[in-house]
């Protein structure tokens, strides 16, 4: 999967089970061991993105009303702030455009979030505005469209804590 990582960064459309093996320096025979085809490896790799921030979702939750999305808000903060993160996004983003079937996977992850912040213990509209914030700051990081930054992004990161609590 980190073979499959690297060469989305490069280029999503070139992502093969041969290209992926010898990033990896594996046979294609030892990948298809372990994912049968390029969906299987592709529905891995997806799951992996989302399963991670979705760990340190939980792993940043003080437990408090309104811990899930205040650990949401700052979760994809930090993603949108972060080089790396933002090349890994935006190759997954490829593989959403690329091969449109994943989206459902990511639907039903998304779904469960919004149920988890919807229940969170804080009016349902402040935290479902928190989400939708988040993620359209991550998105304009991620794409560079005219996403607030220094003094203006730590003041509107402020706003949507305080919408939490």
């Amino acid at each position: 999967m980190d073979a499959a990582a690297r060469l989305l960064l490069r280029d999503p459309s070139k992502l093969t089970l041969d290209a992926v093996a010898a990033e990896a320096g594996v046979s294609k025979g030892g990948l298809l061991y372990h994912f049968k085809s390029k969906d299987q490896l592709l529905d891995a790799v997806v799951d992996r993105w989302e399963a991670s921030s979705e760990s340190q979702i939980e792993a940043a939750n003080d437990g408090e009303p309104g811990g899930w999305t205040r650990a949401y808000a700052d979760v994809m903060a930090k993603d949108g702030e972060d080089p790396a993160t933002r090349e890994i996004d935006s190759g997954i983003i490829a593989v959403l455009a690329l091969h449109p079937e994943r989206l459902e996977q990511v639907r039903a992850r998304y779904a469960g979030w919004q149920g988890r912040i919807a229940a969170d213990g804080i009016d349902e509209v402040d935290a479902t505005v928190v989400r939708l914030a988040s993620e359209g700051l991550w998105f304009c990081e991620l794409l560079g469209l005219g996403a607030p930054e220094g003094e203006l992004r730590e003041r509107v990161l402020a706003r949507m804590r305080e919408l939490t609590r």
